[in-house]
């Protein structure tokens, strides 16, 4: 895997890759939405309301899964220095954060007519704001430093921290009695339960599919930027340098 840390090699990768994903992001919506807006059915209980679930459901995971993401690349570039993956971790962060904040978002709009609130201390919504800090917080500290490296290593111990946040997010439903509903999916002694119908699995799955493919187009075109960047910023600090080496070279001849 390590031949993939040079960042030319990561790319030719990645633009094989950016096509196939950016299509199947566009197919996906296509098939996803007129099934949750028409094919899906209406909850008993919430109505159409339910359809936001759409949308809120896979936004919190992908949100999760994200931070995941930026956590393993900042493992990674603090064990084996390797660049592209701090450039694979600030490149996510935006996209995690601005799926965590359309999951808050949605979140709030479903509560409002299911809980009678737009908002309550719940410990699902909280450790969820938690997280859309600890992205804004990782965006905020990388820049934080005019050395660029010194801003790399702190964000991703940040990032680290910050991931312990996830399995609270995941079981918080769980672990305390909230008003949050509990998990899609549940394992009791009779295998998995499904807590929703089925008949809502396929435009979930289906809109779950075209959130990975759009996070993967935008990871791509994200990385793009960041690698062409630190091109720059590396071909700066070079011209910067050059005259103190050609004085040091005179003084030593």
């Amino acid at each position: 895997m390590h031949k993939y840390a040079n960042p030319t090699v990561f790319m030719r990768l990645a633009n094989a890759v950016l096509p196939w994903a950016a299509g199947a992001c566009v197919l996906l919506f296509a098939v996803a939405i007129p099934l949750a807006l028409y094919a899906s059915p209406a909850d008993y209980q919430q109505g159409d309301t339910v359809r936001i679930m759409y949308i809120h459901v896979p936004a919190a995971i992908l949100g999760e899964m994200v931070y995941g993401l930026m956590a393993a690349a900042s493992a990674t570039y603090l064990i084996w220095r390797h660049q592209l993956a701090a450039l694979i971790a600030r490149a996510a962060a935006p996209i995690g954060a601005i799926f965590t904040a359309l999951c808050l978002i949605t979140g709030m709009l479903w509560g409002q007519p299911m809980w009678g609130t737009f908002w309550v201390w719940d410990a699902r919504l909280t450790s969820m704001l938690l997280l859309l800090f600890l992205y804004v917080g990782y965006l905020a500290l990388g820049d934080a430093f005019e050395d660029q490296e010194r801003g790399e290593k702190a964000a991703a111990v940040l990032a680290l921290v910050g991931s312990v946040n996830i399995p609270i997010i995941i079981f918080s439903v769980e672990w305390w009695n909230t008003l949050h509903q509990g998990s899609i999916f549940k394992m009791n002694g009779e295998g998995m339960k499904v807590t929703v119908s089925p008949e809502m699995l396929a435009p979930l799955f289906t809109m779950m599919g075209a959130y990975v493919a759009f996070f993967v187009t935008i990871l791509v075109l994200r990385m793009r930027i960041e690698i062409l960047n630190a091109k720059i910023r590396n071909a700066r600090i070079t011209q910067a340098a050059a005259p103190m080496v050609a004085t040091q070279a005179a003084q030593a001849r």
